[in-house]
């Protein structure tokens, strides 16, 4: 009975030092997402507006260039842009993006390369032999607009000289505190018969020095803008997700404390009603 008791207290001990350490993380995660859905809630107006402007150059589908529009190629090549995060901790966040992104590349059944922002998907796709030709292993929060241009930008040539067909993002979109949902968002080509035309004025705009000089530079920057995006709001998520999961276990830690203190009461009363009954026995013994 008592190496009983002594154990209960050993794993009661150890679950107070996991519960502090959960606390403390939440606590931790709760700061970062403040400030991280700040910075999302501030930008995400101001380059919606920047995305939008620039989306509306392809309302005029006699303008744009062929190798922008979807179907212009053969689809041989895709690149996917897969968004993760370096740490871990966070729950079902990095697994549900993998599995989106695996389940994809398998469904298209066609080549894929690979851009993986994020360790945890670099780790993943680069165990498993994928070609991954571009890879950003610092987490997504630290990742400012410069280091997205360096990223965008070869990308965007890769795709103009014909060395990959298409640009694929896969990243978590946030929803709200508790629910964050993977996304998956084609970037280039675009696919001018989805479009509904919003300006009446496409008709009469004139493109100096030319179309394909103007599209190639508007083009790669909503490749920047819509990448920076797609990151900043990722970084939200995961914090999102971390507290949650920490909470989580914050929470189980608790209930498994009561279970242990219940278990430790019902073996301190028993070995206490056994140690009257030994008294009693002595007791009458003697008499």
């Amino acid at each position: 009975m008592a190496e009983q008791m002594q154990d209960i207290k050993r794993r009661i001990k150890s679950i107070n030092s996991t519960e502090r350490i959960t606390n403390a993380m939440k606590l931790v995660s709760a700061a970062k997402l403040r400030w991280a859905k700040a910075i999302y809630e501030h930008s995400k107006l101001y380059l919606d507006r920047i995305i939008e402007s620039i989306d509306e150059a392809f309302d005029n589908g006699q303008k744009v260039p062929k190798e922008l529009i979807l179907g212009s190629r053969q689809m041989k090549t895709s690149c996917y842009v897969i968004i993760t995060s370096s740490t871990g901790l966070c729950g079902s966040f990095n697994g549900n993006v993998i599995r989106e992104a695996e389940a994809t590349i398998r469904r298209k059944g066609r080549e894929a390369v690979l851009v993986d922002i994020g360790s945890k998907g670099r780790e993943y796709f680069g165990r498993r032999g994928y070609d991954v030709i571009i890879e950003h292993d610092p987490p997504a929060d630290t990742v400012d607009y410069e280091e997205v241009k360096k990223l965008a930008r070869p990308l965007f040539e890769k795709y103009m000289s014909g060395e990959i067909d298409e640009i694929v993002l896969v990243y978590t979109s946030y929803v709200n505190t508790l629910k964050q949902e993977v996304v998956r968002k084609r970037v280039l080509p675009v696919d001018i018969s989805e479009r509904n035309v919003r300006s009446s004025n496409i008709n009469v705009i004139e493109y100096e020095p030319s179309v394909n000089e103007v599209f190639r530079y508007l083009v790669s920057k909503y490749m920047e803008m819509t990448l920076y995006s797609a990151v900043i709001e990722s970084a939200t998520c995961e914090h999102a997700a971390r507290r949650q999961a920490m909470e989580n276990a914050n929470d189980n830690a608790s209930d498994m404390l009561k279970l242990l203190m219940t278990e430790y009461n019902r073996a301190r009363q028993s070995q206490i009603t056994n140690e009257i009954i030994e008294i009693v026995s002595g007791s009458e013994a003697l008499n």
